[in-house]
């Protein structure tokens, strides 16, 4: 489908497509159609309305959130210590932390910055980097629609050597989105000999990664070590969990952007 999006050249709306099909507005859409039976069919109305209302009520709730990641997504669990090790001994392997948007100015700081699910991918992947003392990469453009100024990766590359006072080995500022990042990156990364890529990102967000790298890289030999971060702390869910939640609705919301954005082949 992600071809389709190019043929038409509509790519750059990608965005706005998935806000249309992404909760809360197609339940606030059923409350609609739900009011306007009232008249006529008012069991059916009344069952679209309660539908809504519970699909509203969980769709802000981090169980929910979790449930949909696990079951729609799949992802994979957090590097072990076992892993990490035989990272140390690896040849020919870079890590590559893939972009989540940045602020194109952050009055605080009178600079761009970088999202905090940005922050977050690239504070561990300077701490994966230096646990193993494999090269950093960092992969991110300016996305679809963003605001011009400083790319992702140049403002990464400040950020980690001021704060961080991490130099990263390679910047790749081309790419506006996962496919871009892969292609992009493997252009880069495949002529340097580079043989393994231990991919970071988040939990969510990383089969789709993967999905687009082995794409990119087929036929190369490259193998791909997937290093998600920003994984729930525990499996079981507390009362807690159920109770709406900004967290709760990040999580829900994401989940369903990624896994429309896997049927996409985005």
């Amino acid at each position: 489908m992600n071809q389709i999006f190019l043929s038409l050249g509509i790519e750059s709306s990608k965005a706005l497509l998935s806000a249309l099909v992404v909760s809360p507005l197609p339940l606030l859409l059923l409350v609609l159609v739900g009011a306007r039976l009232m008249f006529r069919h008012r069991l059916l109305a009344w069952l679209l309305i309660l539908l809504a209302c519970t699909g509203l009520w969980l769709s802000t709730t981090e169980a929910a959130g979790r449930t949909l990641t696990q079951l729609l997504l799949r992802p994979p669990p957090a590097l072990s210590s076992g892993e990490i090790e035989d990272l140390r001994r690896a040849r020919d392997t870079a890590i590559v932390v893939l972009g989540g948007g940045r602020r194109s100015l952050a009055p605080e700081y009178g600079l761009s910055s970088l999202k905090p699910r940005t922050m977050e991918r690239l504070r561990y992947g300077i701490w994966l980097a230096r646990a193993t003392g494999l090269p950093l990469a960092f992969s991110g453009g300016i996305g679809w629609g963003a605001e011009p100024g400083p790319t992702e990766a140049e403002i990464a590359a400040r950020v980690a050597e001021r704060e961080f006072g991490f130099k990263l080995r390679w910047q790749e500022g081309e790419s506006r989105d996962t496919r871009e990042n892969a292609i992009k990156t493997i252009a880069l990364l495949q002529p340097l000999g580079i043989r393994q890529i231990v991919i970071v990102t988040r939990d969510n967000h990383m089969r789709r990664a993967l999905a687009n790298f082995e794409h990119a890289s087929q036929g190369m030999g490259i193998r791909l070590v997937p290093a998600p971060m920003g994984l729930p702390s525990g499996d079981r869910l507390r009362g807690i969990d159920w109770l709406p939640s900004n967290a709760g609705y990040a999580r829900t919301w994401t989940a369903l952007h990624e896994w429309l954005g896997r049927l996409a082949g985005a």
